[in-house]
């Protein structure tokens, strides 16, 4: 087998970095309930309904609103299945090239915990 070691081939060999290349950009959101009680399926609705309203350009500056974004996958931190009015905090991943809106809708506090990016 041919040597790669001193192309750029090897160039990222055993480098770990904060990326992934599945899509453009991916954001890991939690939603907790403010004050008190859990995550209800109403809430939960109301929440992926604002993220994914599109009111901006998608550059990212917030011109004309927050951008949309795609919700991929909805999950909770120990992989259990959300129950309605039970869960305490559920987490959201995004995919989108903007800023999510992610100011608080029906009582429920959004917060970006991760993002994902391709490595450039």
């Amino acid at each position: 087998m041919a040597d790669l070691t001193s192309t750029y081939v090897a160039n990222n060999y055993e480098k770990f970095k904060n990326s992934q290349t599945d899509v453009g950009r991916e954001l890991i959101i939690s939603v907790t309930k403010s004050g008190s009680g859990n995550v209800t399926h109403a809430v939960l609705k109301a929440v992926l309904a604002q993220l994914t309203l599109a009111g901006g350009d998608g550059s990212g500056t917030d011109t004309g609103g927050p951008d949309a974004f795609t919700v991929s996958a909805v999950g909770t931190a120990d992989g259990s299945a959300f129950v309605s009015g039970t869960t305490t905090v559920v987490y959201l991943k995004a995919q989108g090239t903007g800023t999510p809106n992610t100011s608080t809708v029906s009582g429920a506090t959004l917060a970006v915990v991760a993002t994902f990016a391709p490595a450039l």
